[in-house]
């Protein structure tokens, strides 16, 4: 005889936990509201008797699915890693769930996975960087879903933003670097056209030129896209054509790891014959040989504000005031110094 096994309900949890259901559901929905005793009985509860909370009638019920979108450039490196981790971590305190896609750094792929986020619920989301058409603003502004900006800040922007400014950053790690006598510079970056983060990159190096009194004319620039292999590329054309730098700016750190990798399989010393700067300051910068030089970025500083803003805005409806974050060089051993050309 086949026995029908009964679905375990939330006044099953309640009961089980010594509960009122009304707790239960406060234990479901917002978690940071209950003391911890309490949510471990209910925890203990949902996990012995097997019991799923029905997303889909509770979303209808309130007008929320409590899921945040999270769109990146990509899944290939570990350049959103620890952001996105600390984003997901502060989400789940809260009772919210991270849906994540990314876009290959490709615009129309990027549009196309804000309206799939959004047609499936998601209460908001998180976007990298401010450039994207108009028009998609104007999407998320009649769906009704906020968006808030990470990885990039700029006060001038009204868009609501917690980031860092990608300029100033890199212009503060450049004149470093020029400092210590370098003049013949070098820059391997992604394509700046639709990437506001790398063309504001360059252009804090462009502004450390220019207070040196240097020609923005001498910088050597490469566009790539982000990966090991392609900063080796990049660093083994720079070396062995043309005026060879005596230091070269990468816009992230993998493209610098790729181009120390290229460099010592080149017999080319660093920082001896040439330094390399990265930028993020990811787990690979502390574990290339020589130990890479570049910027600080606080990514999981940044995802854990930008949680508890995007959940504080779906909760409450409030406006919040966009944080800028403070970035700084970390000297490794792939800088050295030069004497005057």
């Amino acid at each position: 005889m086949n026995i029908k096994r009964l679905t375990p309900t939330l006044q099953d949890v309640a009961t089980a936990a010594n509960v009122s259901t009304a707790t239960v559901s406060r234990c479901l929905n917002f978690p940071d509201k209950v003391a911890e005793r309490t949510r471990t009985k209910v925890s203990t509860a949902i996990r012995d008797l097997g019991y799923t909370p029905n997303f889909g009638a509770r979303a209808m019920a309130a007008r929320r699915t409590h899921t945040i979108g999270a769109i990146i450039p990509t899944m290939d490196n570990a350049i959103f890693a620890r952001g996105l981790e600390a984003f997901q971590n502060e989400l789940r305190l809260h009772g919210f769930t991270m849906l994540v896609a990314s876009t290959s750094y490709r615009p129309e792929i990027e549009e196309e996975q804000i309206r799939a986020l959004v047609s499936r619920g998601a209460d908001a989301l998180l976007l990298i960087g401010h450039a994207r058409h108009p028009e998609i603003y104007r999407f998320l502004e009649a769906q009704g879903v906020p968006a808030l900006v990470t990885w990039a800040f700029d006060a001038d922007l009204a868009r609501p933003s917690i980031g860092f400014d990608n300029r100033a950053a890199m212009r503060d790690m450049a004149t470093r670097v020029i400092e210590l006598g370098h003049r013949r510079l070098a820059h391997i970056s992604a394509d700046t056209k639709h990437n506001d983060r790398a063309e504001a990159r360059l252009l804090g190096i462009q502004d450390a030129m220019l207070s040196a009194g240097l020609n923005l004319d001498d910088l050597r620039l490469v566009e790539t896209t982000y990966g090991i292999e392609e900063g080796a590329v990049a660093l083994e054309a720079l070396v062995t054509t043309g005026p060879s730098p005596t230091a070269i700016f990468c816009a992230n750190d993998v493209l610098a790891v790729g181009a120390l990798r290229r460099a010592r399989e080149l017999g080319v010393s660093v920082p001896g014959e040439v330094s390399i700067v990265g930028f993020d300051d990811i787990e690979l910068a502390q574990i290339a040989y020589p130990a890479l030089t570049t910027v600080h970025v606080p990514h999981r500083e940044m995802g854990r504000r930008a949680a508890r803003a995007l959940v504080n805005l779906v909760k409450t409806g409030a406006p919040f005031e966009s944080v800028e974050l403070e970035t700084w060089p970390v000297f490794r051993d792939t800088l050295g110094r030069v004497s005057d050309d």
